[in-house]
């Protein structure tokens, strides 16, 4: 049967076969959590500990409880949904919507990203893909049959989006550039004079950009610019967002998409076909989280310590680097002098007692770098006690690499 499937599918690895390092792929995360090991490799805020303040968790405790938790509300979403995602888009995206023409519910981003792709690549179409990169990002292309073009950015600008790159790259079968802004993994917001940059570039060469805003939510002492909100960029750009990483309401499973309305249309039509509709009681759940959004400070309080201490940690390590997060709760780490980061994950998994991510998942530029997720456990001494053991034991390889 497998000779028979898309290329895309079959060369893919669900663990099944042979062992993968992925975390959201297979048992082997629930496997090493059994065995304590510190699972710093999955970006779901503070799992596996509580994330839901109680007036949430009771919202839900509520919706499930009610008639209308076991049906269907319309694909492109609850209405009193959309409503409050109008106003909070006026607010923090400097988006002016109609809720009932430019946005949809999707049963979370994951699904919202390959709904935005899907319209618009056709076999043999090349994706432009800023890189490193969220890996659905590429895996989403393949499957349509698209080539995904890496456009490799460069460590020591920043990983600030260079428009000359993707001019070395485009040509007469590019339609789309996918844009993870701020960036998973190396945690980049990318600044307003390089998103004009690709909006000149999309605009000239009559491109679309889907942007995937996921972690929007905490940019610190940066600005968060959304492309779709600059000039001659509202109808071409498709922009995913997620309840997952701001609010911390992973498992609710709700994104949703923005768009103009031309586009907008085929989604309405083409959603029960393709994403379906999205838990009725978790979209009235996430309802109260938008009107109440103050409880996203214990997380932004969390993550604000935590990137100073894992920058000041990781950076003391020989041979290793690591620039200040920008974003969200990820770290991305330079460990190419100690060795591969294969060989660094799994040495790490033996020598720390904690698993992190394979940066050459995540493309090009990815190879000899590690994603920390240190938004994970609720306790910041439980992840900072973490980050000291992976500080320990690549000190060991420093010194037994002879790197002072």
């Amino acid at each position: 049967m497998k000779e028979k499937m898309i290329p895309a599918f079959a060369k893919a690895n669900g663990g099944l076969f042979g062992s993968t390092e992925k975390a959201d792929i297979g048992d082997a995360y629930a496997k090493m959590a059994e065995e304590k090991i510190d699972l710093m490799g999955w970006a779901d805020p503070f799992m596996p500990d509580p994330s839901m303040p109680d007036f949430i968790r009771e919202t839900l405790a509520e919706e499930v409880m009610k008639e209308s938790a076991a049906h269907y509300t319309a694909p492109v979403g609850s209405l009193r949904l959309r409503q409050l995602l109008a106003k909070k888009l006026k607010q923090q995206n400097g988006l002016d919507v109609d809720p009932m023409r430019n946005i949809i519910i999707t049963p979370g981003s994951d699904s919202g990203l390959y709904f935005a792709i899907l319209p618009f690549v056709h076999e043999g179409d090349e994706v432009l893909i800023p890189s490193p990169s969220y890996p659905n990002n590429f895996l989403d292309v393949e499957i349509m049959g698209g080539i995904p073009v890496a456009v490799e950015l460069k460590e020591e600008e920043g990983y600030q989006l260079n428009v000359s790159l993707l001019e070395e790259k485009v040509t007469e079968r590019t339609r789309m550039v996918i844009l993870t802004h701020p960036n998973n993994p190396t945690t980049v917001v990318y600044d307003r004079r390089s998103l004009e940059a690709l909006a000149d570039f999309c605009i000239r060469h009559d491109l679309i950009l889907v942007c995937d805003q996921a972690f929007e939510d905490f940019t610190f002492e940066h600005e968060m610019v959304t492309p779709a909100s600059l000039p001659g960029m509202f109808e071409r750009t498709v922009t995913v967002f997620s309840f997952s990483k701001g609010m911390g309401l992973s498992g609710l499973r709700v994104g949703y998409i923005v768009a103009d309305d031309k586009v907008m249309d085929t989604m309405y039509a083409n959603a029960v076909a393709v994403v379906g509709a999205a838990s009725t009681s978790a979209q009235n759940t996430v309802c109260k989280a938008l009107e109440h959004p103050e409880f996203m400070k214990v997380f932004e309080e969390a993550y604000a310590y935590r990137r100073v201490k894992a920058y000041e940690i990781l950076n003391s390590i020989p041979g290793v680097t690591c620039a200040m997060p920008q974003s969200g709760f990820l770290c991305w780490v330079n460990v190419s002098a100690l060795g591969s980061s294969s060989e660094i994950v799994s040495y790490l998994v033996r020598e720390a007692r904690v698993s992190v991510n394979d940066g050459i998942n995540y493309g090009a530029g990815g190879e000899g770098h590690l994603r920390i997720v240190i938004g994970v456990y609720r306790d910041n001494d439980k992840v900072i006690d973490a980050l000291y053991r992976i500080r320990d034991a690549l000190c060991r390889l420093a010194e037994a690499k002879g790197i002072a």
